[in-house]
């Protein structure tokens, strides 16, 4: 009776993860597939006269080596000075950021700008979303933005988005983020190419359907509706997602752009162990939302269970960490009847499918920024491919270990400008 179990389970989820690895698969491809999902994804031509004033929020802790750079990044920007504010928010404890900053405003003063200006918070929690809550009331501009310490946007990003928010009359707006760093360490090349596809593709379905995550930067609010919302969940580990969901019940439409010219950059965790704090507190954040329940208010079925699927994805990685090990145990111990083998190894080609549209990926991806991609590139890229996976799977675990220990203190990931030329990182230490 035993192998009959056995037997039951195995066939069972083969064709659960199946079935999820091909709609994960679907998503990958969803712009690629759909010309109008394409056609919808890009940037406009031409951009009218600026008319909408922003507030640039600068969330920072620890970043003295790169917060300099991306102040001058944002004030330099291709935008009238005028209809530019922007925050740069730090707690009382970090002296170092809060000093940099201050060096960065007053140089900026000398030469005739004065829209730049450090917020520094002395209560709890330290982390993200408090910081954005204490800024947003200082603001005073019609749209609010977040961008990360160590972000380099680009010049026309505010033409960008005055564009189509003034175009299309939309009050949210996602743009394109990108990891650029791919050739760093041994996980970089797949964690760049995860960005590629969830802001090239993915956010794209989620938005078509109503029911969004919105990345953590570069996203761009009509500041009333912010004002209506009452802010971030400042407890929330991943507010960036609960943010988009909550507008999402709401009904409110979200446009998502990405154009390879004009997404932001940004880095790789520098080690393994800051990518794998990173991706904790991301899983774990999902888990607090899954927890919260506001998927649970949006209008129709459909839009529900996106959300919880996209929510309850982790706790699936942390479950497939577990399978694995057992899976390769089976495989290696269990005879079993050649059409169950054949059922289990369904997963497998799927994960083939997988590598090889990454790999395509790649190569897209380094030709759209200048780069190239060598054959050396994908073998190492095959090699960390099942690592990668059982990183995921551990950083799953790991979040709903601390989930149940009720910890959610906030666990920061170390900036150190790798997406930076050499000459940008010294200017960004020196100046």
């Amino acid at each position: 009776m035993m192998i009959p179990i056995v037997y039951l389970v195995l066939v069972s989820v083969s064709v659960l993860l199946t079935v999820q690895s091909s709609h994960v698969l679907y998503l990958m491809l969803y712009t690629w597939d759909r010309a109008d999902a394409e056609r919808k994804a890009r940037a406009p031509e031409t951009f009218i006269p600026p008319r909408l004033s922003f507030s640039v929020l600068l969330p920072a802790r620890h970043e003295e080596d790169v917060i300099q750079s991306t102040i001058e990044r944002v004030v330099r920007a291709d935008y009238p000075a005028e209809l530019l504010e922007v925050f740069v928010i730090c707690s009382q404890d970090d002296d170092g950021t809060v000093k940099k900053a201050e060096e960065k405003i007053d140089q900026l003063a000398r030469e005739g700008l004065h829209n730049v200006r450090v917020v520094v918070f002395d209560d709890g929690p330290i982390n993200k979303p408090h910081g954005l809550n204490t800024a947003l009331p200082q603001t005073a501009n019609q749209v609010v933005t977040i961008f990360d310490a160590e972000d380099d946007i680009h010049p026309k990003i505010f033409r960008l988005v005055n564009t189509v928010m003034v175009k299309e009359r939309v009050r949210v707006v996602q743009a394109g983020v990108q990891l650029m760093n791919y050739q760093s360490n041994w996980y970089s090349t797949l964690n760049v190419l995860e960005y590629f596809f969830w802001f090239k593709s993915r956010l794209h379905y989620h938005a078509h359907h109503g029911s969004i995550p919105l990345g953590g930067n570069t996203v761009f609010f009509s500041r009333e509706l912010l004002l209506k919302l009452g802010g971030w969940d400042d407890r929330n580990l991943t507010e960036d997602a609960d943010m988009g969901l909550r507008i999402s019940a709401m009904g409110e439409r979200v446009r998502v752009v990405y154009d390879d010219r004009y997404v932001t950059k940004e880095e790789t965790p520098p080690t393994l162990g800051h990518f794998i704090r990173q991706r904790t507190r991301w899983s774990q954040g999902f888990m607090q939302t899954l927890k919260k329940g506001t998927w649970k208010k949006m209008p129709t079925r459909k839009q529900r269970w996106l959300a919880f699927y996209v929510l309850v994805f982790p706790r699936g990685q942390a479950l497939l960490g577990l399978y694995l090990p057992l899976s390769l145990g089976m495989i290696l111990i269990l005879k079993v009847p050649v059409l169950i083998a054949l059922c289990s190894y369904l997963p497998v080609l799927l994960l083939v499918a997988h590598f090889l549209v990454q790999m395509v990926g790649l190569y897209e991806f380094t030709d759209a920024h200048g780069l190239e991609a060598s054959p050396k590139a994908v073998v190492r890229m095959a090699i960390a491919w099942f690592p990668f996976q059982m990183v995921l799977a551990y950083a799953a675990l790991r979040a709903m270990r601390r989930q149940l220990a009720g910890r959610h203190d906030w666990e920061k990931t170390q900036h150190v400008g790798a997406h930076r030329g050499p000459t940008e990182e010294a200017e960004s230490r020196v100046a």
